[in-house]
C-alpha cells in the first residue's frame, strides 16, 4: 500500500474552497426577497395599479428579479464558482425550458385554431 492514498484522486474539487456567503449576505438576500414579494402582493391585493396588463407585467418582472436574487444570494451561482460550470448548467437549463415552453404554446395555439373552425366565429350559436 502506498502512503499517499487518494489525496489527489482524479482532480475532483468538491467546492470546499468555494466562497460562501456571510451572515450579511444572507440578510441582504432575505430583505430583497421580502421586498420583491411584498410589492407584487400589494399590487394585487391592494389594487395599487388599476391596469391589469401593467400589473401582470410588473409582477412578472419582479418575479424574474427575485429569481436572480435567489440564485446570487442563496444558491451562490456566479461565473467564478466551479470554473463556471454552474452558470453553464443554468444557461443550458434556461434554453431547454424556453424550447419546451415555446413548443407547448405553439402546439396549443395551433390546436385551438384547428379544433373547431366553425365555433371560433360564433356561427354555431
Amino acid at each position: 500500500m502506498s502512503a499517499d492514498t487518494h489525496t489527489h484522486a482524479h482532480g475532483h474539487d468538491h467546492g470546499h474552497d468555494a466562497p460562501h456567503s456571510t451572515r450579511g449576505g444572507y440578510i441582504t438576500g432575505f430583505l430583497l426577497s421580502v421586498v420583491l414579494t411584498a410589492i407584487p402582493f400589494g399590487i394585487v391585493m391592494g389594487g395599487w395599479i388599476a391596469d391589469t396588463t401593467l400589473a401582470v407585467g410588473i409582477c412578472a418582472a419582479l418575479a424574474m428579479v427575485q429569481i436572480v436574487v435567489h440564485m446570487i444570494y442563496f444558491l451562490h451561482m456566479n461565473s467564478k464558482s466551479e470554473q463556471g460550470w454552474t452558470l453553464m448548467a443554468l444557461v443550458f437549463t434556461i434554453i431547454i425550458i424556453v424550447i419546451a415552453l415555446a413548443g407547448s404554446l405553439w402546439v396549443m395555439f395551433n390546436m385551438n385554431l384547428n379544433m373547431m373552425p366553425g365555433m371560433a366565429s360564433g356561427a354555431g350559436m
